[in-house]
């Protein structure tokens, strides 16, 4: 997409988000790299705007040192997100989105005690979330912009690549999960299975019992899944 589908893209994805109650207040943050044929670059939302009241001519415009350009003050989430398309792109060259939220039931898992030691937000508990998804790391809590946060998120991606596991997804503990794809559009659509999968577990009384390696296989070979 060009530079200005990507900033109506942006915004309506926002105000998508907001609507439905995956983001609040003005938490949250959205970016997208733009091609070499639009200069390059991102785009990304303001420090401090409301997802759902997003204005086109006002996101930040970076270029590829994430300088800025144009456009309201840049997120400072922005050397996060710099860190991810870096590492990702090694796995996929297609990656230009990322969106970051503070979504209430992914939040709400990392804040329990047992979660404390876990390596991962959620096991293998749905077929949509073992395909869509995939493995989703638990990084832990860091302040908000700490730079030791994206170097470990970019680490991470590169792990979890390497051993033939490419994620789409991190869950920094408190804060909240981090989603990037090839499009606004399917970033959204990551981040809204995640979500749910984590409300699925918030809701289940007792510890879910995932799905069997067998059933997970059979994912794999029939659609590809990513787990």
């Amino acid at each position: 997409m060009n530079e200005s589908e990507a900033r109506e893209e942006i915004c309506r994805v926002g105000r998508s988000l907001f609507e439905r109650g995956y983001v609040h207040a003005t938490a949250g943050n959205i970016s997208v790299r733009l091609d070499d044929a639009e200069g390059g670059g991102f785009l990304i939302t303001p420090t401090d705007a409301c997802l759902g009241y997003l204005e086109p001519a006002r996101l930040a415009r970076l270029d590829d040192q994430a300088r800025q350009l144009s456009g309201d003050k840049a997120s400072k989430t922005i050397a996060l997100h710099g860190q991810i398309y870096r590492a990702a792109s090694a796995f996929d060259a297609r990656t230009c989105c990322v969106i970051h939220t503070h979504s209430t039931h992914c939040v709400a898992l990392t804040l329990r005690a047992q979660w404390l030691a876990s390596t991962e937000l959620l096991p293998a508990l749905t077929p949509y979330f073992v395909m869509k998804v995939g493995h989703v790391p638990l990084i832990d809590y860091h302040r908000p912009g700490d730079p030791a946060a994206a170097q470990r998120v970019a680490e991470t991606i590169t792990r979890y690549g390497a051993a033939g596991t490419p994620i789409r997804a991190v869950m920094l503990a408190r804060l909240g999960p981090n989603v990037w794809h090839d499009s606004p559009a399917a970033a959204m659509a990551t981040l809204e299975e995640l979500e749910e999968t984590a409300r699925l577990m918030c809701l289940s009384a007792d510890a879910p019992v995932p799905l069997a390696d067998s059933q997970i296989n059979e994912l794999r070979q029939t659609f590809g899944a990513r787990w």
